[in-house]
């Protein structure tokens, strides 16, 4: 019998059945079997390390059919890797699930699969089909209630794109997205490249940041920007989705305050004076300003967040601005591309050659 890990609070009874049949059927080759068994035992989960054994399971699931499964191998196998992301996200001292996800990768590498599988948001400046369909998912989204958020998973990693275009079937919403920045930049030697960086959410920690942050994205407002603020050892800033170069931006909706103003109405604010309330405090930080992190740029006043942000490198922790500024989401892949950027030549704080932000899309 497979136990849940050292934990506060006993393993429900029905969970620690679910595991065991999940993991019975994973042994017998019926790992589709296994996942429908673990999507219904999600909502048993009474702590963290219950849901992190329970995404581990999974992910297991994933690899095997992704063995088994020849044709879909790359979805199968992608889906199984962000299972062990989320199980690690939940438990990130749990070696074993990192040893799996590591010989995931391994096996991913070897088959020439990617470990992420975004897609376009725009092309030449209008939405691809993909990319209607986001915007869609992220209004889906955030319509729903933060509890709902918040406390569902869809283990085998099916989600909304998947039940919209009827190829495989449920009804759990996602509980992360992520966003894909395509970055431009001219490195060490002189020459011009372009990179990816992925930002994982995190809406349990920050909604309302994440909300404004996909909407922005969604619409487009950051493609083609800057990133006009680089300071080395501590943050590269951008999204002036205004003027480019720190003096604009403003955020994707109404969420109630005007320069940082509570009001009752936007009748009487313009939208380019639209900002988001602040989702953390000295009493209550949420996420840190640890390395490879994204957070909320501000004035110096309260709930003054609009569009900017900025991105801390690997050999950057900026604990100072713990409890001040909001941390919402975390770069799960291309954060050494953040800390090459900040290494750039800079004439003050602006670098030297333009370091531009040329898309950013969401990955469902």
């Amino acid at each position: 019998m497979i136990s849940c890990p050292l934990s506060s609070m006993p393993v429900p009874e029905t969970l620690q059945k679910a595991w065991d049949e999940a993991n019975s059927l994973i042994e017998n080759g019926e790992p589709e079997k296994a996942l429908d068994i673990l999507r219904d035992a999600w909502l048993e989960c009474k702590n963290d390390t219950q849901r992190s054994q329970t995404s581990r399971y999974a992910a297991d699931a994933g690899t095997l059919w992704g063995e088994m499964d020849i044709n879909a191998q790359k979805r199968r196998w992608q889906k199984a890797y962000k299972n062990y992301k989320t199980a690690l996200d939940f438990n990130p001292k749990d070696k074993e699930t990192r040893r799996r996800m590591n010989k995931l990768a391994s096996m991913m590498d070897e088959n020439g699969i990617s470990i992420n599988s975004g897609f376009q948001m725009f092309s030449e400046g209008n939405p691809t089909p993909m990319g209607i369909l986001a915007i869609v998912v992220a209004t889906m989204v955030f319509l729903t209630s933060f509890k709902i958020v918040t406390e569902a998973l869809d283990p085998d990693g099916i989600g909304l794109w998947d039940a919209l275009t009827g190829e495989e079937s449920s009804d759990i919403v996602l509980l992360n997205s992520s966003v894909i920045l395509e970055i431009s930049y001219v490195d060490s030697t002189d020459t011009r490249i372009d990179v990816d960086v992925e930002i994982e959410l995190r809406p349990d920690f920050a909604p309302i940041h994440v909300e404004n942050f996909l909407i922005l994205t969604s619409e487009g407002k950051y493609d083609n920007t800057e990133f006009h603020r680089i300071i080395d050892n501590f943050m590269i800033q951008g999204g002036d989705i205004d003027h480019l170069e720190g003096r604009g931006g403003y955020a994707g909706k109404w969420f109630g305050y005007c320069n940082g103003q509570e009001r009752n109405s936007s009748d009487d604010c313009d939208p380019s004076s639209w900002t988001i309330p602040d989702e953390t405090s000295s009493e209550n930080p949420g996420l840190l300003h640890e390395s490879c992190t994204i957070s909320m740029a501000k004035t110096a006043p309260p709930n003054t967040g609009g569009s900017q942000f900025f991105l801390i490198p690997e050999d950057s922790e900026p604990n100072h601005l713990n409890g001040v500024h909001t941390v919402f989401g975390e770069i799960v892949s291309g954060c050494e591309h953040v800390t090459a950027i900040s290494e750039v030549p800079t004439s003050g704080e602006s670098p030297v050659n333009t370091v531009q932000l040329k898309n950013a899309y969401i990955v469902v």
